[in-house]
């Protein structure tokens, strides 16, 4: 009996960012645990929304820390795993609601820290790809991502509907999660039919990057998670050193490292922020950066070198769900070109292990 053929280098990359519509609506089969959750949310009125992860969850968390602002109006924060796990500090959490993000549901510092905040009095809230975790076993509450198994190392969908999932959760405990799960699901069908436009326009974009070694990417308010999401990738497959920045970061030092061979990536969409995005571009524009441009504004950008547009979503909030895919794809054939496996990349694993 002969055995299955290897899948070629960038496949399972491939096939799961082309499943991120598929897996938007398999969430949105739960949508009655968010519902709850987000009732039991407004119930508690927390003081604080502590989000924890690593990788590719901490990125989505500091797309939570907008979700959770400007839809219940409530503090939101990436919290340190470290100071209650390793350094022991006594923090006050009664008031807090802690939400932890994990695609595996076993890294094992996460599961500690649900564990001692809801000892001390946190309402804790997983939100996992496993609901049979021992993550989803240490929580109060266990919220589905639903997005399937994911075979490439380097997080793709499961980013996706995290942002998803925060999006929905901050929108039920505002009172306005019916429209938010319609704007998901329409989010989702504009994503399908992006994403075919988008591999096939990539590719120049990624040739000009073949043999750059160090990037920027910078965004603001909810794209900064976009901006993150999108270096990491770029470590993770392509062993380019990219830094993400706020726009407002970049233009008050980095961009003094900026030249003609250090190219900046802006995720540029409709936004209060997006004027001071345009001023950082047009900053590093002046320095002789190679300027790439992919989100909803994209298209009006001068001076860019490449530009890949996404759609409108129906509301605001949600373009970080159609935005990441350009850089999704970028990193993949960026890595190709490189003659990397981003379906592999060397010493990594799906689960961030304590040190």
């Amino acid at each position: 009996m002969s055995s299955q053929p290897e899948p070629a280098p960038g496949a399972l990359f491939l096939s799961e960012i082309r499943e991120q519509p598929l897996a938007l609506e398999r969430l949105l089969a739960y949508e009655d645990a968010y519902r709850a959750a987000g009732e039991a949310l407004r119930r508690r009125a927390p003081t604080v929304v502590r989000m924890v992860g690593h990788g590719s969850s901490d990125n989505a968390a500091s797309y939570g820390v907008y979700a959770f602002g400007l839809l219940p109006g409530w503090t939101a924060m990436r919290d340190s795993i470290s100071l209650s796990v390793y350094y022991g500090a006594r923090i006050d959490l009664s008031g807090s609601c802690v939400l932890a993000l994990s695609q595996s549901g076993r890294t094992p510092d996460v599961v500690e820290y649900v564990e001692r905040a809801r000892a001390h009095g946190a309402l804790t809230i997983a939100v996992t790809n496993d609901v049979s975790s021992v993550l989803a076993e240490s929580a109060e509450i266990v919220l589905p991502l639903a997005a399937g198994d994911e075979l490439a190392v380097a997080a793709t969908k499961t980013y996706t509907t995290q942002l998803a999932a925060l999006a929905l959760l901050a929108a039920h405990a505002a009172g306005e999660g019916a429209a938010y799960a319609d704007g998901i699901r329409a989010t989702a069908d504009l994503l399908a039919r992006v994403l075919p436009q988008l591999e096939g326009r990539v590719a120049e974009a990624a040739r000009a990057l073949t043999f750059v070694d160090r990037l920027f990417a910078i965004g603001r308010g909810p794209e900064f998670a976009t901006a993150r999401e999108f270096a990491l990738k770029l470590l993770e497959t392509c062993r380019i050193g990219a830094e993400p920045f706020t726009a407002t970061d970049f233009s008050h030092g980095p961009v003094a490292a900026v030249d003609a061979l250090f190219p900046v990536w802006a995720f540029v969409s409709d936004d209060v922020g997006l004027p001071i995005v345009l001023e950082a571009v047009a900053r590093a524009r002046a320095a002789g950066a190679t300027v790439i441009a992919s989100g909803t504004r994209a298209s009006s950008l001068h001076g860019a070198a490449y530009r890949l547009p996404v759609p409108e979503p129906p509301l605001a909030l949600l373009s970080p769900l159609l935005s990441i895919a350009p850089g999704q794809l970028a990193a993949r054939a960026l890595a190709l070109a490189r003659g990397l496996d981003p379906d592999r990349p060397d010493g990594l694993s799906k689960v961030t292990l304590a040190p």
